[in-house]
């Protein structure tokens, strides 16, 4: 069938029009009966370009040669009926909202209906105030959802970059490793800022006005992103004063907040999927002498790799401890189930054991001597730059902690940090 198109008007006397014509929506009307088309036609033709099908498969063809922002489907259409046209047309363009018209309404249609992504539903013959508000409503939130597509496909653009220049090979050279790190370490707020997006987006993708509890709830995740953009400062401020070789400041952090702080994170993070995070806190709390950013980094890293450890879904354990008197590593030898890192650590300061413990399927002998190696890494080519466990060590060390690996193939992973307190 022929779709209308936007009429350009001459200004007078054959000169022309110095604004420019307003380009208007479009708006494809799907229905085998010709009367409900022209009458969609006639009622909506100043307002929006006007495409009439009178089919799916010709509702296709015209969805894969134009930007479509609204769809009106008409429920029973031979061939191909409504709900399948509606399928069809979202894997084509993903945004295009559909409004389902029936002459036949059944509370399993409706709900098939918007279960599929249905923007709303009208019965014929229908009444042209309620189209146009159903048309109206549909266009907003077309542009909506065309506005937060864009903003994550841009989103995905930086964290592709991201992680394109932790490829690189200039990173290879003399200060590579800092420039990977501090890729790395900025990649991981990043994540978290993308996961409480998404969220945010799922909370307004269609909703006009928020208050009341849904309105607390984006304000809560918008003061999350704003604590992990902190976050990210946070690291660069602490890189640049390690390339200049100046002395972090003296800080503290209470460890049941960093763990409370560690649990929310984690909960927006893709890396944790369909595995369990139990955190145990510590009763009393107690202050750490160390920088709360690089202890929340240490703890991150050693999570997002015990996810990690396999797709299967498994339980990874967070716990502390306080050491009753002093800590001595001496008897741990590294060997084929143990790897101790303890350079610049303390041992005659009073400590807190931290353990990240995981259930799942260990690491092999071979591995756990290269484990530590810079840029070593298991996972497949562009997934992992090896460097997470390379920034514990040397997060470690400016920490006066130490850190012991033990692990057997089949019974799991445990990290253990030995940590000052003040």
């Amino acid at each position: 069938m022929p779709s209308d198109s936007t009429s350009n008007s001459a200004a007078p006397n054959g000169g022309q029009s110095s604004a420019p014509a307003k380009v208007k929506p479009n708006l494809l009307v799907v229905d085998d009966e010709d009367g409900p088309r022209q009458s969609l036609r006639v009622v909506f033709m100043n307002d929006y370009n006007v495409m009439l099908a009178n089919d799916g498969i010709r509702a296709l063809e015209l969805a894969k040669e134009n930007k479509i922002n609204v769809a009106v489907v008409d429920l029973r259409m031979q061939h191909m009926d409504g709900i399948e046209v509606m399928e069809k047309l979202k894997a084509v363009q993903p945004t295009i909202e559909v409004i389902m018209l029936t002459a036949y309404e059944t509370i399993d249609t409706i709900r098939q209906a918007l279960r599929l992504g249905a923007c709303d539903y009208l019965n014929k013959p229908f009444d042209i105030a309620a189209m146009r508000k159903a048309i109206a409503k549909a266009n907003e939130r077309h542009i909506v959802n065309e506005a937060i597509r864009a903003n994550n496909e841009k989103l995905a653009t930086l964290q592709s970059e991201l992680h394109n220049q932790r490829l690189q090979e200039e990173i290879m050279k003399v200060r590579g490793e800092i420039y990977g790190s501090i890729l790395h370490d900025i990649n991981g707020p990043l994540t978290i800022i993308s996961g409480y997006i998404q969220l945010i987006n799922q909370r307004i993708g269609d909703t006009h006005h928020l208050e009341g509890e849904e309105l607390q709830a984006v304000k809560d995740r918008l003061n999350k992103i704003t604590q992990q953009v902190g976050c990210s400062i946070d690291i660069s401020q602490r890189y640049l004063a390690f390339m200049k070789q100046q002395a972090s400041p003296a800080s503290r952090v209470h460890l049941n907040q960093v763990f409370k702080d560690l649990a929310e994170l984690l909960d927006v993070h893709p890396g944790k999927g369909e595995h369990k995070l139990k955190i145990d806190p510590l009763s009393p709390d107690i202050e750490l002498q160390m920088n709360g950013t690089d202890l929340i980094q240490i703890l991150l890293n050693l999570t997002i790799n015990a996810f990690q450890a396999s797709p299967r879904p498994h339980t990874v354990e967070i716990s502390a401890k306080l050491c009753d008197g002093q800590v001595d590593l001496a008897p741990i030898k590294d060997g084929p189930n143990d790897r101790l890192v303890r350079e610049g650590f303390n041992s005659n300061a009073k400590l807190v054991a931290l353990s990240v413990r995981d259930n799942g399927p260990g690491i092999a002998p071979d591995v756990i001597g290269k484990i530590f190696q810079p840029y070593f890494t298991t996972k497949p080519l562009g997934q992992g730059t090896g460097l997470g466990l390379s920034i514990v060590q040397r997060l470690l060390k400016e920490a006066h902690g130490a850190l012991h690996l033990h692990s057997r193939v089949g019974e799991g992973t445990t990290f253990t940090l030995y940590l000052p307190v003040p």
